[in-house]
């Protein structure tokens, strides 16, 4: 503890814990949301023929974890809606994406300096969200690590849990995008996060709120930045994915070694006489064609001659 103070990290998680997201760190969220929306496949051609559907997709964007959150907690899933400023700024937000004339607040998002702060912002919402779903979920569930996880996660990442919902409204159905089968980097960082509150929140995480909030926050700011400078998408967890994948859901047995010399065995020798036989049709298929008789006809041929020569010469 001497040396936090020392280096003024506990002012620091105390400041950012006090730090209000509104409303410029929630405006940098609805932008990047609704860019990402703009960015998928098609949704600019839905944009010009139904502006509704595009508008109702950009508020599951924008609001879709406390949707989703609400749902799970038997809310009413519209109550995101109720909070009218926050929905007008959405709804500017959406306007100017997907409207504006000379599309400049695109073009103003691409640029990759405004892109990254916006980005950063963006992700320190994140940490508020899932803490908000978590300390939201344990109000009703008391110390009940499964639902705090759930509820955590879901406000965190709703967006793209509900994905093929979204998808469906602009009239795509592609169920092999569900983030269920494939998670993405910001799925995986929001479900760790939820799991690192949940056990904060339930006292099983010997650690203070406030430095928890800080150095989740400078994780998913620095992991951020790398994955954008270096354009980098690959995960910063694959090689321990990778290894829990290998370890635990691959279903090795120990007597594989064993079972598998016998069916090798067979398969090998029901391999060699199949393509044998291959070999021979081959090989008489290729005779005929040449004109030339086939190796069993043209020996039993010789054969037929040598006796036929032997009798004469008798």
């Amino acid at each position: 503890m001497d040396l936090l103070k020392v280096l003024n990290v506990d002012e620091l998680a105390h400041g950012l814990a006090n730090l209000s997201m509104f409303p410029y760190f929630e405006m940098a969220h609805y932008v990047m949301s609704v860019i990402s929306l703009r960015e998928q496949p098609g949704a600019l051609e839905v944009s010009r023929v139904s502006p509704f559907a595009c508008w109702f997709s950009s508020m599951l964007f924008c609001f879709g974890g406390a949707v989703l959150s609400g749902i799970m907690l038997a809310e009413p899933p519209i109550a995101p809606l109720s909070n009218c400023t926050s929905v007008l700024m959405a709804t500017a937000v959406w306007y100017l994406v997907f409207y504006c004339p000379w599309d400049l607040l695109h073009s103003c998002v691409a640029f990759l300096p405004l892109r990254l702060v916006l980005s950063v912002m963006r992700e320190m919402t994140r940490t508020w969200r899932v803490l908000g779903g978590v300390t939201q979920a344990n109000m009703k569930y008391k110390d009940s690590l499964l639902v705090l996880v759930a509820i955590g996660w879901a406000r965190g990442a709703g967006g793209g849990l509900i994905r093929n919902f979204e998808q469906l409204v602009r009239g795509v159905w592609r169920p092999e995008t569900n983030e269920l089968l494939k998670m993405t980097y910001p799925t995986k960082i929001t479900l760790i996060g939820a799991v690192l509150f949940a056990l904060q929140q339930t006292q099983h995480l010997p650690v203070q709120k406030h430095h928890l909030m800080l150095v989740y926050t400078v994780f998913l700011v620095a992991n951020t930045a790398r994955m954008m400078l270096t354009g980098s998408t690959a995960s910063p967890f694959a090689a321990i994915e990778s290894l829990i994948h290998k370890t635990l859901f691959l279903g090795y047995s120990p007597y594989a070694a064993l079972t598998s010399d016998i069916p090798d065995s067979c398969m090998g020798q029901a391999a060699s006489n199949s393509s044998n036989k291959g070999a021979v049709k081959m090989h008489t298929a290729a005779s005929q064609v040449n004109g030339e008789k086939p190796p069993l006809q043209a020996k039993d041929e010789s054969e037929n001659t040598g006796t036929r020569r032997h009798k004469k010469t008798n």
